[in-house]
């Protein structure tokens, strides 16, 4: 069993792939985690710790997976960071798009149209 350290040290080193600015500065420093600070580390240490540092998937993968989770459920807020992550874990642009045509079948053309137009946002149409 590992501690909460182990744990947050795990989430951390995720998070970082996925968000380097993570790993340069203090956690927490956006206006939600100072809100509620318990909540974010609880995130950082169930969702990172926990489930994305488990063997079987890499983080690209789990990436992409958590991308076509997050269009299909319509949390376009939570998408826009995963997006940026994505890219950073070396999801490329056209990869992002296929997923989302993906979950228009699945889970509706609003939902992917939605999701287009943030990634549309983080991405940039170039």
């Amino acid at each position: 069993m590992t501690t909460s350290d182990e744990r947050r040290a795990a989430g951390r080193a995720i998070q970082g792939q996925l968000w380097p600015a993570i790993l340069e500065g203090p956690t927490g420093q956006f206006p939600a985690a100072k809100l509620a600070p318990d909540y974010f580390d609880h995130v950082q240490q169930s969702a990172f710790g926990d489930i994305w540092s488990r063997p079987g998937l890499e983080v690209r993968d789990r990436s992409m997976i958590t991308v076509a989770l997050l269009a299909a459920l319509g949390q376009p807020d939570e998408l826009r960071a995963h997006l940026a992550g994505a890219l950073n874990v070396g999801i490329s642009r056209q990869e992002i798009v296929e997923v989302i045509m993906h979950v228009s079948i699945y889970a509706g053309v609003p939902a992917a149209g939605s999701a287009l137009r943030v990634a549309a946002e983080v991405l940039g149409t170039d």
